[in-house]
């Protein structure tokens, strides 16, 4: 749009330091998003839709297993559920017997969860808890802040006896702005209000023409862009989210997001930089190479960093590993596994991002594929 700016999250960073009202802190404090209390209401009123949307209504009690680390992500989605179900409660995401606990404590019909969260909860109700999934009576199974595999939700909505929705919240506000069927690969995304959720080619700062869902003009991969004109100071700008769809011809609509570009990459629910990343380890002293290595073997991620040193001596130094160890911690909360490879390398070479899942198709928009 003509007069708007176009910036991804890095580019939103602003004057943390000057920001007033409620901070939504990004991990490492490199995005940080002010809200005042318009902002607030008007977040809390679009979430609220787009968990109508997903199904929730006023006879649900909610239980929401979602990170509120810096962003509230998880408390926010509660405080909006509370405003259309009869009860809602956000308990976090780690520890399954405590989840099982307050489902069981609050009789809850509705559950808000990410797509590995809830399937990790029904391997560990089978395996450690001996709890069959169908007496919880969960009616609604909400999955949010993860690329939401096909399998995964329609095992997950045979073994609750469950419908289950995609919730898509926006990964630099928080707010939710649309829902869909996630056991429908066709569904696509039903927003909650016209033009605050587009999509833009991945190297052009245009945005695509949603009227008509025939494959053409933009048949193949997109990324999604945010329009938030319900937020004072962002209003004007068109945000990438580093989230990318792929249209097909019998799409209706927007599809629900499938890759990631960018400097960001999606772990566990939670976005790491790599920037930050390269940053803090390029003040480690004696590391040759480095490659960031993210799979999904079982039910979650897992993320390791393979690093190979320049001397020997550094090969079973237990010092640098815990400088490795402290600078993951620094730029993200997410537990990354160190290996250190027994050989060294002479040289130095470019870090590596190998992402096993097959999401994220690169930091370089201009050559994602």
């Amino acid at each position: 749009m003509n007069g708007s700016r176009w910036a991804d999250r890095s580019g939103l960073a602003g004057r943390p330091g000057a920001a007033s009202g409620l901070l939504n802190v990004a991990p490492t404090a490199d995005v940080v998003i002010p809200f005042t209390a318009a902002d607030r209401a008007a977040q809390a009123e679009l979430t609220a839709a787009a968990l109508s949307r997903a199904g929730l209504g006023e006879r649900d009690r909610v239980v929401v297993a979602l990170n509120s680390d810096g962003d509230l992500t998880g408390a926010r989605i509660a405080e909006a559920a509370a405003s259309v179900a009869q009860a809602a409660c956000s308990v976090g995401p780690r520890g399954r017997m405590r989840l099982l606990a307050a489902i069981e404590a609050v009789r809850a019909t509705a559950l808000v969860a990410t797509p590995t969260g809830a399937a990790d909860f029904l391997a560990r109700l089978h395996m450690e808890f001996l709890v069959d999934p169908l007496d919880l009576e969960l009616r609604h199974l909400v999955l949010a802040g993860e690329i939401a595999d096909l399998a995964t939700c329609r095992h997950l909505a045979a073994e609750f006896g469950a419908a289950v929705s995609y919730l898509y919240l926006d990964p630099v506000f928080g707010t939710g702005l649309a829902a869909g069927d996630a056991t429908d690969p066709e569904a696509g995304l039903d927003p909650v209000q016209p033009g605050l959720l587009a999509a833009a080619p991945l190297a052009e700062d245009r945005l695509l023409d949603l009227s008509t869902v025939d494959g053409h003009p933009h048949s193949g991969r997109a990324e999604l862009v945010l329009r938030p004109t319900w937020h004072s100071q962002f209003a004007d700008t068109m945000v990438r989210t580093g989230e990318v769809v792929n249209f097909s011809p019998e799409a209706k609509g927007l599809p629900a997001p499938s890759h990631t570009v960018g400097d960001h990459i999606l772990i566990r629910g939670r976005w790491l930089s790599l920037t930050r990343l390269r940053a803090a380890l390029a003040k480690i002293d004696g590391i040759g190479q480095w490659r960031l290595v993210v799979n999904r073997d079982g039910t979650l991620d897992v993320a390791s960093l393979q690093v190979v040193f320049m001397r020997k001596t550094l090969i079973g130094n237990q010092m640098w590993r815990s400088r490795i160890a402290d600078a993951l911690y620094a730029v993200t909360p997410i537990a990354v596994g160190i290996d250190i490879a027994p050989d060294i390398s002479e040289e130095a070479a470019a870090p590596v991002v190998e992402d096993r899942r097959g999401h994220h198709l690169g930091q370089q928009r201009a050559m994602a594929r």
